[in-house]
């Protein structure tokens, strides 16, 4: 800050950009908290920049959280291999508004992240500029050390790789909400065929416990196995609809304290993912809505 005359103009274009800042760390990791640590990051390097030598505010903010993310992305590479269990991202509470830029939506959506989970850290953060923030070949060039020729490439691939294993047809908002109030209404009374009528055969479930709350440490997979496990939340759980990544979730609280985060995948209208986030690690941003933007 400076004087009296209110934020100092790296200050100001630092704020104007901070929930876009944080959107693309956390689409390249997954992580609000090392999304939030990559903002801090970024803000110490951008504070030393003389502006006068800046073209395009924008970007060359962008790259500075890009460079500080794919470091951390290695990193967290590392944490993953030791990790108890499956590794889910880590939920965020949206704004309703969200849901309203599909792409956007989809983006962030936890199914999107576990597909970019299978991406090498160079072509998230490359099919990411690209594919959700539209930045340009030499923009990203400069962001990932990479000629645009080798970046245009780079993009094709991951392009092609995303293609292959993105939800098939994710539904309109009222679709994923109608499919998830048929999920709790089931799993709330207990009947076992109403569950088997929403879950697709192939249905996975991954349920993130951390190693510090009890959760399986493989998928479940098959919807007969899936629904065994769903019919274990008994009675003393009260199931809430939240708008979790983009879409419409349910949040599990147990004695009033939230315990699990579930975001789901729909495909042609069938439940074919459940993402159970139990890690108490991982649950702070429910608390208040997380702002993301392009």
């Amino acid at each position: 800050m400076s004087g009296h005359d209110g934020p100092d103009p790296a200050t100001e274009a630092f704020v104007a950009h901070r929930n876009l800042l944080f959107t693309v760390a956390y689409e390249m990791l997954g992580s609000a908290a090392d999304a939030e640590d990559v903002l801090q990051e970024t803000w110490l390097r951008w504070a030393g920049v003389d502006l006068a030598t800046v073209r395009d505010q924008r970007a060359y903010l962008v790259r500075i959280a890009t460079r500080q993310a794919l470091g951390r992305l290695r990193a967290l590479g590392r944490r993953k291999e030791s990790y108890v269990g499956p590794w889910l991202p880590e939920p965020l509470l949206t704004a309703p508004d969200v849901a309203e830029d599909v792409e956007l939506a989809d983006s962030v959506s936890m199914a999107m992240l576990l597909v970019l989970e299978t991406l090498q850290p160079t072509e998230r953060a490359v099919f990411v500029l690209r594919e959700v923030f539209d930045l340009d070949y030499d923009e990203i060039a400069e962001a990932v050390d990479k000629n645009p020729a080798a970046v245009r490439q780079i993009a094709h691939r991951a392009r092609s790789h995303v293609a292959a294993r993105r939800p098939r047809g994710t539904g309109s908002p009222a679709e994923h909400r109608a499919a998830l109030q048929a999920f709790q209404r089931a799993v709330q009374t207990g009947e076992l065929q109403s569950l088997l009528d929403i879950l697709a055969p192939e249905v996975v479930l991954l349920t993130d416990g951390g190693g510090i709350k009890q959760a399986a440490l493989a998928p479940v997979i098959g919807a007969g196995m899936v629904a065994q496990v769903l019919s274990r939340i008994t009675g003393t759980a009260s199931l809430r609809p939240a708008q979790v990544n983009g879409y419409p979730a349910l949040t599990v609280h147990l004695d009033g304290e939230l315990d699990t985060v579930v975001a789901v995948r729909i495909d042609d209208g069938l439940i074919t993912g459940l993402y159970a986030v139990r890690n108490p690690e991982k649950l702070s941003h429910m608390e208040r809505e997380t702002p993301v933007s392009r």
